[in-house]
C-alpha cells in the first residue's frame, strides 16, 4: 500500500503543480445552460440542484484533470440538497478517481470515540476508493474537541493510505478570536500545529511526511512560513489564494525548496471564472469550460512565478 504524501506528492511531480481546485457549486452562479435544463422552477427542487451540481462539477473534473494533481469538493454545498446531494457529491468523488485525480473532501468533520471512527470509515477510502461509501484519498478534520478526537482518523488513514487535513490556522477574517488566543506565551493555533507535527512525524514515509497534514490559510503569510518550518513532516493545504485575496507570494512560505509540501486551493477563482474579468471578456457564455481552463493554466503558471513551486516545472525531482 502507497501512503497517501506519496501518491499526493506523485501526482504533483506529474502534473508539475501544486494547484488544488475546489468545488464549491452554487446554483445562482451556474452557467445558464445547465440550470436550464432542471424544469422545477427557478431555485430547482432538491433533485433539480442536486443534479446539476454533479454536472456542473464532473465537467469541472473533465477540464482540469489533465492540468492539476487534486481536486477539492466542498460537502455542505452538497448537503444542503440532502439525500440527493450525498448521493451526488458521491458520484463527483467517483468521477474525479476515475480521472486520476486526488480527492480531498471538505466536511471538516471532528467528534468523539466511535463517532469519529464512523465519519473516518465513511470518507476515507485511501488508495482503494471503494473501501468507503465517499470513497475520497483524504478528509478535512476539526481538532476543537481534543487531540485524542484525531486518533480515530489517523489510524483509519494510516490503515487505508488516506490523509487527513486538520484545521491549525484558517483564512476567514474572524479565525484569530480562538485561534489566535494565548496560553502560557503560546497561541492555540501553536499548540495544535505542535500536535499534528507529532501525528505525522509518526507515521511518515520515504518522503518525509506523514498521513495528517494541516489546513493554514493564505491570508497570514508570515505564520503560514513559520508553521511549514513547525511542522516539516506535515502536508499543507492552503486556502485563500485568488478569491479570498491570498496571492502566489503569500502562499510561498509553505512549500520546501523542491516545491512539494503544499497543495494550494481555488474555488471560485477557478470554476467560476466565466463570471469575472478577463475570462468573461474573453469567452462567451457557452464557453464557460475554457474559462475555467484558462484560469486553471494561469494559476499554474502564477504559482509557478512567484513559488518554490516552479522547480516543478523545471523538472527538479
Amino acid at each position: 500500500m502507497t501512503s497517501y504524501s506519496e501518491r499526493l506528492n506523485a501526482a504533483i511531480r506529474e502534473k508539475r503543480t501544486p494547484a488544488l481546485v475546489g468545488l464549491d457549486p452554487r446554483w445562482d452562479a451556474l452557467p445558464a445552460e445547465v440550470r436550464g435544463r432542471r424544469p422545477d422552477g427557478e431555485r430547482g427542487s432538491y433533485s433539480d440542484r442536486a443534479e446539476a451540481f454533479r454536472e456542473f462539477c464532473c465537467r469541472i473534473i473533465d477540464v482540469v484533470a489533465p492540468l492539476v494533481p487534486a481536486v477539492k469538493p466542498q460537502a455542505a454545498f452538497f448537503e444542503e440538497c440532502g439525500h440527493w446531494g450525498a448521493a451526488a457529491l458521491a458520484h463527483v468523488i467517483g468521477h474525479a478517481r476515475q480521472a486520476g485525480l486526488i480527492v480531498i473532501c471538505d466536511a471538516k468533520r471532528g467528534d468523539i470515540g466511535s463517532t469519529a471512527e464512523a465519519y473516518a470509515r465513511a470518507y476515507l477510502a485511501g488508495d482503494k476508493p471503494e473501501a468507503a461509501p465517499w470513497g475520497a484519498d483524504a478528509l478535512t478534520v476539526n481538532p476543537y474537541l481534543g487531540a485524542d478526537t484525531l486518533q480515530p482518523f489517523v489510524s483509519t488513514a494510516v490503515a487505508r493510505g488516506a490523509g487527513i487535513y486538520v484545521l491549525v490556522r484558517t483564512s476567514n477574517p474572524g479565525a484569530g478570536h480562538f485561534q489566535d488566543r494565548r496560553t502560557e506565551g503560546e497561541a492555540l493555533f501553536e499548540c495544535v500545529a505542535q500536535t499534528v507535527e507529532e501525528l505525522a512525524r509518526g507515521d511518515a514515509t520515504g518522503d518525509d511526511f506523514g498521513p495528517v497534514g494541516a489546513v493554514v490559510g493564505a491570508t497570514y503569510p508570515e505564520e503560514l512560513a513559520a508553521l511549514r518550518l513547525q511542522m516539516p513532516h506535515v502536508p499543507l493545504l492552503i486556502p485563500g489564494y485568488g478569491s479570498q485575496g491570498g496571492t502566489a507570494a503569500d502562499v510561498a512560505g509553505g512549500f520546501r525548496e523542491d516545491g512539494l509540501g503544499a497543495v494550494v486551493n481555488s474555488s471560485r477563482g477557478i470554476i467560476f471564472a466565466y463570471h469575472r474579468a478577463p475570462y468573461e471578456d474573453r469567452f462567451p457564455a457557452k464557453d464557460w469550460e475554457r474559462a475555467v481552463e484558462a484560469a486553471t493554466h494561469d494559476m499554474i503558471q502564477d504559482l509557478a512565478d512567484h513559488t518554490p513551486a516552479g522547480a516543478l516545472r523545471r523538472g527538479c525531482p
